[in-house]
């Protein structure tokens, strides 16, 4: 079956370079707004028969998801043979249980949305907390895709005698499993609570690393609090600078640049989401999994 590969705004250089691996067209679809804020969906190319695949990352995904659901729903009703999303960044993961009384599981409510607009879901490194696989969440075959080969080839080529460092016990597997690949040393921040606002944090194994690089991996960095907790913290414990490395470049405004100033060598993400941080590229993985669906 023919794929044919549709951008949804702001996705265009993924879509090209994924339609240049699999040797497939970028459809052409027209999006745009009625001046009074509706949605307009046209598709202009011919796609009956093919595997349409939607591009679209989604964080900021609430201006996204209905945009996403017509152009899938035009491209069904003119005779789509099947579907495919690839979302590299996943939003609405991390509200997985009820919280508070009164909230919604919002992870869930959107997969049953996601599920309505495409027959596949192809992603990286969800936020999975308390559900641990994609089909605790999806009917649709979901498959999450990993980036820590990707992280540690990275890190093996640009970064002389690592140490892998998570800045909390959440990061423990991220960590792990990217120094297990990059063959280098891994550790993870100890926090130990002192009071109702001391939290005093150590990281004794460091001695053993003299002149050791340390690399400060995690799946997503939207505030970077929590890096730049670890980076101020690091300053006292060696001379060298921290390199922080995250899969999903969500960051909030002002958080890449604070990371920065707080002290951090340079800061290199996947290009799951668009930023200028962008330094491991995910098209490749993104392609052989549409070429090879499970």
């Amino acid at each position: 079956m023919k794929h044919i590969l549709f951008a949804l705004p702001g996705n265009e250089p993924l879509a090209h370079t994924l339609a240049a691996i699999l040797d497939a067209a970028v459809g052409e679809a027209e999006i745009r707004h009625f001046p009074d804020g509706e949605t307009y969906v046209r598709v202009l190319s011919e796609v009956s028969g093919k595997e349409a695949v939607l591009v679209c990352t989604l964080h900021r995904p609430d201006d996204k998801l209905l945009p996403l659901y017509l152009l899938s729903q035009t491209i069904r009703e003119l005779g789509a043979a099947r579907i495919t999303l690839v979302a590299p960044y996943l939003a609405y993961m991390r509200q997985d249980k009820q919280f508070k009384k009164g909230e919604g599981i919002t992870s869930r409510y959107v997969a049953r949305l996601i599920e309505s607009i495409t027959d596949s879901l192809l992603t990286i490194d969800p936020h999975l907390h308390r559900i641990h696989h994609m089909q605790e969440l999806y009917t649709i075959p979901a498959r999450a895709l990993h980036a820590a080969p990707l992280i540690a080839e990275w890190v093996q080529q640009h970064v002389q005698k690592p140490v892998l460092i998570g800045p909390d016990e959440e990061s423990m597997q991220w960590v792990t499993a990217v120094a297990a690949l990059a063959k280098a040393p891994a550790l993870v921040l100890q926090k130990t609570r002192l009071g109702d606002e001391e939290v005093q944090v150590t990281l004794p194994q460091l001695a053993d690393y003299p002149n050791h690089t340390p690399v400060l991996v995690d799946d997503i960095i939207s505030t970077a609090h929590t890096m730049i907790e670890t980076v101020q913290h690091l300053r006292g414990m060696t001379t060298l600078k921290p390199v922080c490395i995250g899969v999903h470049a969500v960051f909030a405004e002002g958080a890449y640049e604070a990371l920065l100033q707080a002290g951090a060598e340079k800061v290199i993400t996947c290009n799951t989401i668009p930023h200028a941080s962008n330094g491991i590229a995910v098209d490749t993985l993104l392609a052989e999994a549409i070429m090879h669906p499970e």
